[in-house]
């Protein structure tokens, strides 16, 4: 990686991204969406690699939208599939690396008993790694969460005066989670598309034309670059 530019001690501590363009990469060629799917594979872990070796705490992807069931019936059944051979063919691996592995989402009846058994597995199986956090954004959507947090803030009887943004945050699917400074999404397309709605109230966006299956380490290192040379204010002033 060319790190020229990068400032280590300015390294975002989480970076999530916005895994876009498999599909249009695997139509400019001429292949099948799923082809797409399956190129972008090596993508996320060779930038899963840049991660570790940048030394960020947390990195979290958008892997199954809630939206993403509206898809084609063949292609949701394939993502099923793809998503649970990603954690047969690497979570023994990153275990090994001392990644901890955690999936955010809704765990509903949609989701196959043999990919819940994968995750959960997963999960076991890496949950008292130190290392990077690597978080799996699957069947999640933003709004989905706070309405689930809301949902728990009424079952558990907090009063309405009782409500603030700790109360609302305490019951998010990690709330140990910290928020993004970096949210990148790829393919050309500039927008969030309802994810990590909270979290990303705050956290520098960059948009990059690379489609996802293009996508490398040495690009992730290039939009730290960018976020580095940011004026991050946070509502307030910045120096004169």
């Amino acid at each position: 990686m060319d790190l020229t530019g990068i400032d280590p001690d300015r390294i975002p501590r989480h970076v999530a991204a916005v895994m876009d363009g498999n599909g249009r990469w695997a139509t400019q060629r001429g292949l099948k969406r799923t082809e797409g799917h399956g190129a972008g594979e090596e993508a996320l872990f060779d930038t899963l690699d840049g991660a570790i070796d940048l030394g960020l705490d947390w990195f979290t992807v958008y892997a199954f939208s809630t939206e993403n069931w509206r898809r084609p019936p063949d292609e949701v059944k394939y993502l099923m599939g793809f998503n649970k051979g990603i954690l047969e063919r690497h979570a023994e691996d990153l275990h090994s690396r001392n990644v901890r592995i955690q999936f955010i989402g809704r765990r509903d009846w949609r989701v196959p008993r043999g990919v819940a058994g994968r995750i959960d597995w997963a999960t076991d199986l890496t949950k008292d790694n130190t290392g990077l956090t690597f978080t799996i954004a699957f069947n999640y959507g933003g709004r989905a969460e706070i309405v689930d947090a809301v949902r728990q803030l009424v079952a558990d009887g907090v009063r309405a005066d009782k409500i603030d943004e700790k109360a609302i945050k305490s019951r998010l699917y990690d709330p140990r989670m910290p928020d993004p400074e970096l949210m990148i999404r790829t393919s050309g397309e500039c927008r969030i598309s309802n994810f990590l709605l909270w979290q990303l109230a705050y956290s520098e966006l960059v948009f990059t034309d690379v489609l996802w299956p293009d996508f490398r380490k040495q690009d992730l290192v290039d939009a730290i670059r960018e976020y580095q040379a940011r004026d991050r204010r946070f509502g307030g002033v910045g120096p004169s």
